[in-house]
């Protein structure tokens, strides 16, 4: 019975895949999850040139030289006008905007790869290219470990591999890939099936 259902459940994983994209990109619309991808995009080689405010330090309460932009976060749920101007001064919420739309845009293409093939080949390379940058982060970002805060005494786990709330959720995409490996390969099975079926 698992083995006569795999066609279904590799279009499951082109629902799921559409799911997170539509959810996760509609939400890039807002404030706080704007805010949120500031230090993995800022800290990336990829992308941080949408940024106005790359590579800039300031000096934080004790004196000390660090990137702008830890200086200007908002917590989830929290708002504080001073840090949305800095935001909006570093094009924070434009290029989310942006990068929204290109998520909703792959997660769509994954979903019609259940009907059309080729849209979904596209969806799933697109999906492959995105997870493999979202995975750099790991590398790139240094929010994604626990940092050594100190505390009543040293801190016993931080730095790699002891992942934060941001890594766990990195590391996830790797799963992300996997499935569009999987999609991307099916659908590219498809058209192949597609153009034998048409030259007999």
């Amino acid at each position: 019975m698992l083995a006569s259902a795999q066609s279904g459940f590799i279009n499951f994983i082109r629902v799921s895949i559409f799911i997170v994209m539509a959810w996760i990109g509609g939400l890039k619309a807002f404030q706080y999850e704007a805010d949120g991808i500031v230090p993995f995009v800022i800290n990336s080689p990829f992308m941080n040139f949408f940024y106005h405010n790359t590579g800039k330090t300031a000096l934080n309460e004790k004196g000390m030289a660090v990137p702008e932009y830890t200086l200007h976060k908002n917590p989830e749920g929290k708002t504080v006008q001073k840090n949305i101007d800095w935001h909006k001064n570093n094009g924070t919420y434009v290029f989310s905007y942006g990068l929204g739309t290109v998520i909703v845009i792959i997660g769509l293409l994954v979903l019609l790869g259940i009907w059309f093939p080729k849209a979904g080949l596209i969806g799933g390379l697109s999906t492959i290219v995105m997870s493999i940058v979202t995975l750099s982060f790991l590398i790139t970002t240094p929010e994604v470990y626990v940092p050594d805060l100190g505390g009543d005494f040293p801190t016993p786990e931080y730095g790699f591999p002891y992942l934060s709330g941001a890594g766990r959720l990195v590391i996830k995409d790797i799963i992300m890939l996997a499935g569009g490996l999987i999609i991307a390969s099916n659908s590219a099975q498809k058209i192949l099936n597609q153009r034998v079926g048409n030259s007999e």
